[in-house]
């Protein structure tokens, strides 16, 4: 006879008071099977559990032959059984003997029976055994029994995690190794804190369901709420994906069929919690095995929205970050902004390890600013690791491993002491001249953006401050910087660097930075868009309020500053213009004023390159910043993982433009900068060097293999190689530099 409505939650209860008595794991098992086949009337009730990746083993029984028990094994996809455990499905057979894939073992004696029922045990969205009742009639459960099912299932799933190393929910023993790209340098051994906390769901069986379907409604009802507001103000830019994500996460909060399952869930008498945690388990279970891209991605979306409802049940922190950390922390994240990174406190954090990246993100730059051992585009790491779980992350490799071998523990000291060798060789060349063989200076500036930053200025034994990225102030502050908050940090930076030069970016926001206190309409293809001068110029206001800010800043001294994505002559005269009006604004009224103001201009965008012969004369310097010029001179998204790293300094196309560039700015006598991300690999510098630049801004973590590269090459020589490789028409690539560097001993 099916199932009552009463008949789910009246077993949960009693499951309950078994789990209450306590013993060990073979007699709780023992208990539960004779529970529910006498709940649900069944002539036997069985559990398999996975001994090995491929072998499911009889674990307890009632009405098969107790000597079958821990002597029936079966291969996952081998019967019914193994059929559930290798598709992570329920299978309800009215006549389970003429189904194709039924293989009945002698030893067991179920040859008499006839319905089954079998649903998986899950465990994280793993199939870690598979639970079965039988009867001697011919029947379909109904779903209210399958539903009462699978929640005992998960009962059983969470009683054997409370047995730790007695019984491994684990599938995969042993070291695993994760392939992703290195974003930054270094290595480090810790455990893992997730971005995002996945909640451990604590209390499954519920005191009262009516309760918890009103705490359920109340947290879907939160949950959509807060989607929307993040929809309202656009601001995404801690989820990496944008708009399109949201718009994923909307879908899903609103669909009536997923809202159906949890409180079909809550029904059979769970929590809500666990309602959630079922539903996502069965879905992973579901999804995880399918080839389709898209829907790999609509499974980490669903799992994300579901862990944002379970925390926004248990009342957890969404991110990590205002936890209690352990002072080795792995951060390990879907994705995540410049911002967040921020949030977490250096002395306790590693390494970082997101499914998203790229080498000119945000994040990069700021993680390279920190000196954070970083790897991106390792997929479905943040759902594969454990809070807790040990980790080695070798960014110099771009790979992890967790659990990690203690062999694996040797190499990652190995390494760390070799490391720290180079560190020194590094920190040796500090104070001397960045000066080729032959007596050529270099001037090598690093780049910055935070006070952060400023540490690494005299540690890194930098020139000065290329390129200073004025907006990661405005991106990392929860309002607007008042015009009082920039003059005194622009102040700070000036008294940091003392005599060093400063190079301040005046404001670039839109595109890939957005500012979350600011509206900013949806745009195709933002990163071409409504951006940086285009948004200053067509709104001035705060343009005009920063450049006030930094003359005040500059009391007395040299101030220099450059506008950014400058495409056409007529932007840059109308900035020049601004800065005209307000210089003349802060005479009339007797303001502090810098000694003397030096302008400059970013080249980006490639339009700008065959308007160089009329730019540069009105120019003090100029700034290439190789970021945004190669990614629109290649018309490859730089912050797109799939096309990102396709385009290569090092290639005849973008070799033969910066050679133009260079011979343009020697021509007028404007002196030009490289800052963009690539001036700080060595083998790209030395082609830098080769083209005729004598500038570089790089990152201050970079600076050690920069110096040392130019302090091994012979000027004159690399200038007669590259003039030689032109002459003999050979292409200009990677392998062509890298034999160059070889045949003049250039330490790489």
């Amino acid at each position: 006879m099916p199932l009552s409505l009463e008949g789910p939650r009246l077993l949960l209860r009693r499951l309950r008071e078994v789990m209450a008595k306590g013993g060990g794991r073979q007699a709780r098992l023992d208990e539960i099977v004779k529970l529910i086949a006498a709940s649900m009337n069944m002539a036997v009730c069985s559990v398999y559990l996975k001994r090995s990746p491929d072998i499911l083993e009889l674990y307890a029984t009632e009405g098969l032959k107790p000597e079958s028990v821990h002597k029936t094994r079966l291969h996952v996809g081998e019967g019914l059984v193994g059929d559930i455990a290798l598709h992570a499905r329920p299978l309800n057979l009215a006549d389970a003997r003429v189904h194709p894939l039924f293989a009945a073992r002698p030893e067991t004696g179920e040859e008499a029976v006839m319905s089954f029922v079998g649903v998986p045990i899950l465990r994280g969205g793993t199939v870690i055994g598979v639970l079965v009742v039988q009867n001697t009639n011919s029947r379909s459960f109904v779903i209210e029994e399958i539903e009462a099912l699978q929640t005992v299932a998960m009962v059983i799933a969470e009683m054997l995690v409370e047995f730790g190393e007695a019984f491994s929910v684990s599938e995969n023993k042993g070291p695993k190794r994760f392939k992703g790209l290195a974003l930054t340098q270094g290595s480090a051994l810790g455990h893992v804190v997730l971005h995002e906390p996945r909640v451990e769901v604590e209390r499954l069986i519920a005191e009262d369901v009516e309760e918890e379907y009103v705490r359920l409604d109340k947290a879907i009802y939160k949950l959509r709420q807060a989607v929307d507001e993040l929809l309202l103000t656009e601001d995404v830019s801690h989820a990496g994906e944008h708009l399109d994500v949201l718009e994923t996460y909307k879908m899903f909060a609103n669909d009536i069929g997923w809202q159906m399952r949890l409180r079909e869930a809550v029904r059979t008498g769970l929590t809500a919690e666990a309602a959630v945690e079922r539903v996502q388990s069965n879905m992973h279970a579901r999804l995880q095995g399918q080839r389709d891209v898209y829907l790999r991605e609509r499974l980490q979306d669903f799992e994300d929205l579901s862990n944002r409802l379970l925390r926004i049940l248990t009342g957890r922190a969404l991110t990590a970050s205002l936890e209690h950390l352990p002072k080795d922390t792995i951060l390990v994240a879907r994705s995540m902004g410049p911002a967040e990174l921020l949030d977490y406190q250096r002395k306790t954090l590693r390494g970082l390890i997101i499914e998203e990246g790229t080498q000119s993100a945000h994040v990069t730059i700021v993680a390279r600013a920190l000196d954070i051992p970083f790897i991106g585009r390792i997929e479905n790491i943040a759902s594969i690791a454990q809070e807790g779980q040990e980790i080695i992350l070798d960014a110099d490799s771009g790979e992890c491993f967790l659990d990690p071998s203690p062999a694996m523990h040797k190499v990652y000291q190995e390494q760390s002491k070799a490391r720290a060798r180079k560190q020194k060789q590094y920190a040796r060349l500090r104070n001397l001249p960045a000066v080729t063989k032959d007596g050529e200076k270099i001037d090598i500036f690093m780049n910055g953006g935070l006070l952060v930053d400023l540490q690494n200025l005299t540690e890194s034994g930098a020139d000065g401050i290329g390129l200073f990225r004025t907006e990661l102030q405005f991106m990392i502050a929860a309002k607007l910087p008042r015009q009082d908050e920039q003059i005194e940090f622009y102040k700070k930076v000036l008294k940091v660097a003392g005599k060093r030069p400063v190079i301040f970016r005046i404001l670039d926001i839109g595109g890939d930075k957005i500012l979350p206190y600011m509206r900013h309409a949806q745009e195709e293809n933002p990163a071409m868009g409504w951006r940086a001068m285009r948004m200053a110029l067509d709104r001035p206001g705060l343009l005009r309020y920063q450049i006030r800010a930094l003359l005040q800043a500059g009391e007395g001294r040299i101030i220099r500053l450059m506008f950014p994505m400058i495409a056409e002559i007529e932007e840059f005269i109308a900035a020049r213009d601004l800065l005209n009006r307000e210089i003349k604004w802060a005479e009339k009224l007797n303001r502090p004023m810098p000694r003397e103001i030096h302008v400059g201009t970013m080249l980006e965008v490639p339009s700008l390159i065959w308007q160089l012969d009329a730019l540069l004369p009105q120019l003090d310097f100029i700034s290439i910043g190789t970021n945004d010029l190669l990614q629109f001179f290649f018309a490859s998204d730089r912050g797109n993982p799939l096309v990102g790293d396709r385009y290569d300094l090092l290639s005849p196309a973008a070799l033969s433009m910066l050679g133009e560039v260079a011979e343009k700015c020697t021509t007028h006598k404007v002196p030009a900068l490289v800052c963009g991300e690539v001036a700080g690999r060595p083998l790209e510098s030395m082609m830098l060097l080769a083209l005729g630049y004598r500038r570089l801004s790089v990152p201050a973590t970079t600076i050690g293999p920069v110096k040392r590269m130019i302090r091994s090459v012979h000027m004159a020589r690399l200038r007669n190689g590259f003039a030689a490789l032109r002459r003999e028409g050979k292409p200009l690539t990677r392998a062509s530099a890298q034999m160059l560097a070889n045949s003049l001993r250039v330490k790489l």
